[in-house]
Formats: structure tokens, C-alpha cells, sequence
């Protein structure tokens, strides 16, 4: 017996020192005051970069002991190197935190659906703009905070539009058809075409099949590119204004931003992003405004608003700080008025988190754009865009569309014929 409680007291002892080790490590893990680093990859120095620098300043008053190292990494470099390490299992080259385009987010959390934290009871994604929200949705859970906004407009030349006897006031609230008038009259009047694009990208038809609420695929993720009334008028629309002169088509992105910049062309209509890019032209000041996107004709659900581009930031799984990445771009990118307020007029940054378009700076008349309030005008039409779900093989899609736009426009083959194979090639890559 004596032995017995020997041997307990003993245990005892040993269980007591073995708790007091336990909760000293535990206490050492948590320790708020450890250094932490957070590594970031994302691209653009002047937009993306400045703003994931100024946001690492901001949580750096609070949290001293947390550094946010951000690693240049441009977009096809980085979705490379993620699905090459995810595809080896070999996740200990990847950063803490990404930056992922919009458009990628659904395929990426997919096919590698262990390979990002979910951010539900950690983000309040109430507070963001529905639309932008559901890029990062899956299954329930939410896997991004949204960061810029890619709510279109249409941004003209009000000197070119008022040299051919019309009015800014005409080209807000209209029809692709009333554009396309319009835009003939510039060209006729002034000699610049009203628009341009890249030839081989469908950005032009993606911003028509947002406006109407609808996309490239049906709600079970099978293609609808045959078949597809709009689509198929999207397609008449874009053709129509390219072969009439209205639209005119570049060979690259840099040829794109050389006709804005040169000023061959009386408007752009894309993301809200390209203010930077229009602003970049000192002699240009005051030339500038800004109205809503044109509405496809005929559709019901159509709407003067849609979207391009866009990105938002993602935790990776793997990361030893999931909680502090998290806590960081919460108290950031979805709670900090004080971060667009910096970045608004630095990189023309426009917020998808609702509360900053409270702030004054958003108030403020542009004098690049004559005094317009731009800023409050595209967070108020970003409030309007059609959600609508990009699907796993959305850029196969896109390429798809490309691709008929060629043959199209080339006289090879009819909408229907070109929209009918697009159709049978995505069906391939999917496996149908």
C-alpha cells in the first residue's frame, strides 16, 4: 500500500511538471509579442505592391511585432508557381498571404481545395460588395478578401465628344446601339474611333454578359457559348462597331494603353483601375469624364453597370501565422477607412469594402476628370453590378471566345458556326 502511494504522489508530481512544461510551450507559441513575418506575393508596384505596403504600415502601429514582407511577383509567375508546388504537394516555397485574380479564384480553391484557409468568423465579409464576395466562395466557406474594385464606366474624351457637336451627358445611361451611333458620329466628326480593344481578348463581350447577369457557363458549370441569345447578340454588338469603324482593335496591352494615352481614341470602357493609366497623361487634365457602362439592347435583365478585372488576397494553408494574415488584412483591406484613403488618390485604388466610400476623400472633385466626384459615381455603380459565377474554366472559356472573334470577323465563319465550335472545344477540355 505504502508503495501504491508512493508511486501516486509520484505521478502526480511528474503530471504536474509535465502540465506546468505544456503551458509554459503553449503560452511561448501565443505569445503576442513574437516577431512574425508575413510574406506576400502580388504584382504591380505602383498599385497592388503600394497598396499591400501601406496597409503593412498601417497594422504595423498596432503591431509592432509583425513585418509584411512584399515579394514582386508578376500574375502568370505567380498562379505557375502555385499550381506547380500544389500539384508536387510541396507547399514550403509558398508565401503566407496571395494575390489572386478574381476571375482564377474558383478554379485555384477547386482543384486544390486544402490549399487555402477558410477566413469565415475571421473576416466580415457583410461589409464588401456582394458580387466581389461571391468570387471567393466555395461550398459555403469563404476563401478571399476582396481588395480593388473593377466596377466599369465608361471614361471619355469630353473634348472629343463635344468637337463633334454632342454632349457628355449623351453617352450615360444608354444602349451599346445608341453608343455605337454616337461613336460614329465622333469618328465622322473628329476622325478617332470611339473605342478600342485587344484583338484576340473578349473583354468587350465579357463586359456586356456581366452587365445582363449572365456568364459562360449555366448553373451546374456545363458551357453555354452555343446557344446563348446573349452571347450571341453580345458577339453581333462588338462586330458590328469593329467592322463600322466605332472600335478599334490593337495587337497587344500596350498598344491598348498607347491609344488611350496618345489620344487616337475618344473612350475606354473597362475596370475602374484604368483611371491610373488615363491619368498618367499630365496634358490630358481636365479632358476627361466619366458615365456609366451602355446596357445590352433587347435583354431584360441588362444594366448600365458590370465589371473587369479585379483581384483579391488569399491565406495559403500552409502558412504558421493563418490567424495573424488573417487578422492583418481584416483590420486592413476590410476595416481600415484610413488605408483608401491613402491609396485612393495614390493608385486610384477604389474600394470593394463598403464603409470607405463614407469617407470624404471619395467626395472629392477630380480635377484630371474637371471636377467630377469620379470616385463616388463608380462606388455607386459598383453597388449595381449582376453577380455572376466565373466557373473552373473560365479562361479556357475567354480563349474560346478569342478564338471565335477571329474567325468571325475574318469572314470565315458565321456567329453561329464559330460560337457552335467554341461550344465543342470547352466541351473537350472538360471532359463532356
Amino acid at each position: 500500500m505504502k508503495k501504491t502511494l508512493i508511486a501516486i504522489a509520484a505521478l502526480a508530481a511528474l503530471s504536474v511538471g509535465f502540465l506546468t512544461s505544456c503551458g509554459n510551450k503553449t503560452a511561448k507559441a501565443v505569445d503576442p509579442n513574437a516577431p512574425v513575418t508575413l510574406t506576400v506575393w502580388c504584382w504591380d508596384p505602383a498599385f497592388n505592391i503600394f497598396s499591400m505596403n501601406e496597409a503593412a504600415k498601417i497594422y504595423k502601429e498596432t503591431h509592432p511585432n509583425v513585418t509584411v514582407n512584399v515579394v514582386e511577383t508578376p500574375w502568370s509567375d505567380l498562379q505557375q508557381k502555385l499550381i506547380t508546388s500544389l500539384s508536387a504537394n510541396d507547399t514550403s516555397s509558398l508565401p503566407d498571404i496571395i494575390l489572386c485574380q478574381d476571375n482564377a479564384i474558383q478554379k485555384n480553391a477547386q482543384n486544390y481545395p486544402k490549399a487555402f484557409a477558410p477566413l469565415d468568423g475571421k473576416i466580415d465579409f457583410s461589409q464588401f460588395a456582394s458580387f466581389k464576395v461571391a468570387y471567393g466562395e466555395l461550398n459555403g466557406k469563404h476563401y478571399s478578401v476582396p481588395f480593388d474594385n473593377g466596377a466599369t464606366a465608361t471614361f471619355l474624351r469630353r473634348d472629343y465628344v463635344e468637337a463633334a457637336g454632342l454632349k457628355v451627358e449623351d453617352f450615360n445611361d444608354i444602349t451599346w446601339s445608341e453608343f455605337a451611333r454616337l461613336g460614329k458620329i465622333v469618328k465622322d466628326k473628329t476622325g478617332h474611333a470611339m473605342i478600342s480593344y485587344v484583338g484576340n481578348e473578349p473583354d468587350c463581350i465579357m463586359i456586356m454578359l456581366q452587365s445582363c447577369g449572365t456568364w459562360l457557363f449555366d448553373e451546374k458549370g456545363k458551357p453555354i457559348l452555343a446557344n446563348n441569345p446573349i452571347l450571341k447578340k453580345s458577339v453581333e454588338i462588338y462586330a458590328d462597331m469593329i467592322k463600322n469603324g466605332v472600335c478599334e482593335t490593337v495587337t497587344d496591352w500596350n498598344a491598348y494603353v498607347a491609344t488611350i494615352n496618345n489620344g487616337s481614341v475618344a473612350s475606354t470602357i473597362n475596370g475602374c483601375w484604368i483611371v491610373g493609366t488615363i491619368s498618367s497623361q499630365p496634358d490630358q487634365k481636365g479632358k476627361w469624364a466619366v458615365v456609366s457602362t451602355p446596357r445590352v439592347d433587347g435583354i431584360p435583365s441588362a444594366v448600365n453597370y458590370s465589371n473587369q478585372g479585379g483581384s483579391s488576397w488569399i491565406v495559403m494553408k500552409n502558412s504558421k501565422h493563418i490567424d495573424v494574415a488573417a487578422d492583418f488584412l481584416g483590420s486592413t483591406f476590410g476595416g481600415s477607412k484610413k488605408l483608401y484613403e491613402t491609396i485612393l488618390p495614390s493608385a486610384g485604388a477604389i474600394a470593394t469594402w463598403l464603409p470607405a466610400a463614407s469617407s470624404s476623400v471619395y467626395e472629392e472633385p477630380n480635377a484630371f476628370f474637371a471636377g467630377q466626384k469620379i470616385y463616388k459615381d463608380i462606388v455607386e455603380y459598383s453597388g449595381k453590378i449582376p453577380q455572376v459565377k466565373y466557373g473552373v474554366f473560365n479562361y479556357e472559356a475567354r480563349d474560346a471566345i478569342g478564338v471565335a472573334m477571329a474567325g468571325i470577323l475574318s469572314g470565315e465563319k458565321s456567329i453561329d458556326a464559330a460560337l457552335q465550335e467554341a461550344q465543342k472545344n470547352v466541351e473537350f477540355l472538360m471532359g463532356y
